[in-house]
């Protein structure tokens, strides 16, 4: 499985993409290299609200205090739109992750206004769940 860009190269990458469509084929070939999630993860638990799709996020603390996420959806798009988080959130501790603000990364590769408004609050609810995880962990 191909491992997911850091930050500064999912940027780039958005950025070498002609036009939308490219760019929602590349977000879905970022999905398709997320990890496999167990079905074991597929639980109540993980289910993120507020998706029009359904999500699921398990988040770990590491021994470095680094937090590992690991995700799934039932939506090509959607799970793309997971990695693209997990590549801004990646090598973050808990305390990180609640002070960092993804909105300007999301402005920079224009894609909250070319997603629909279910997927924008999907987005959203996926940030706001995986903030509301790491203050409970900082």
């Amino acid at each position: 499985m191909a491992e997911l860009p850091d930050k500064e190269k999912l940027l780039r990458n958005f950025g070498r993409c002609a036009n939308w469509e490219e760019k929602y084929l590349y977000i879905i070939e970022l999905g398709q290299r997320l990890p496999p999630l167990g079905a074991e993860a597929h639980s109540p638990e993980n289910i993120i609200q507020g998706c029009q799709s359904q999500v699921w996020i398990v988040m770990k603390q590491s021994d470095d205090g680094t937090i590992e996420l690991r995700g799934d959806s039932d939506a090509a798009i959607v799970k793309g739109l997971i990695a693209v988080v997990f590549i801004l959130y990646h090598q973050m501790s808990a305390q990180d992750i609640v002070a960092f603000d993804v909105r300007p990364w999301f402005e920079k590769m224009a894609l909250t206004q070319h997603l629909t408004p279910s997927r924008s609050q999907g987005l959203e609810a996926m940030i706001r769940a995986i903030r509301a995880k790491a203050a409970i962990l900082s």
